[in-house]
């Protein structure tokens, strides 16, 4: 073996050594950028499903005399009422339930203090339709909720990923106004 012949396999070996760490760290910046997609679309699905589904049953079990199936209607806060125990009252801490956004965290209190449902929220907005699909801030007058969601990554992992979010946009029809 001849010096010529170590410094050709040296090259040969640094080529192909950077050629296999630029492919890996560009994989990894895939992978990243996919990773955060996915992670900001599980979690406000997530949350947004719970939302519906209270807000569905709000004013469930309702006997007239109780509250009503939303008490508060403002763009980021809602409180809305069901009958847990369906004992046929709308009373109790547990049975009124709040969701707010405070700073960047979607929170929900019923009855236990302000529990997060999910970091990295960049708008929450409620906006509230009477029968005649007229926006209202009435809350006994609300009969659908439009709620747009938008959400980004919780941590930002590459410069490329700051950007990653997701908006998404539902309306609700309430079942027991």
């Amino acid at each position: 073996m001849t010096l010529a012949d170590l410094l050709m396999s040296s090259a040969l070996f640094g080529l192909t050594a950077g050629a296999t760490m630029i492919t890996l760290e560009q994989g990894q910046r895939v992978w990243a950028f996919g990773a955060t997609a996915v992670e900001t679309q599980q979690s406000a699905r997530a949350a947004l499903t719970w939302l519906v589904a209270e807000l569905r049953a709000a004013g469930q079990g309702n006997s007239g005399d109780a509250l009503p199936a939303l008490s508060v209607a403002e763009p980021t806060r809602l409180v809305l009422h069901l009958d847990r125990n369906r004992d046929g009252v709308i009373a109790g801490a547990p049975e009124s339930v709040t969701w707010r956004l405070a700073v960047d965290i979607l929170r929900r209190e019923a009855g236990g203090g302000a529990q997060p449902v999910i970091n990295a929220v960049h708008a929450l907005v409620f906006t509230y339709f009477d029968a005649e699909h007229r926006v209202t801030s009435d809350p006994a007058s609300v009969r659908r909720v439009s709620i747009t969601l938008v959400t980004r990554p919780d941590h930002t992992r590459t410069v490329a990923t700051q950007q990653l979010g997701t908006t998404l946009i539902t309306d609700v029809a309430l079942r027991n106004p």
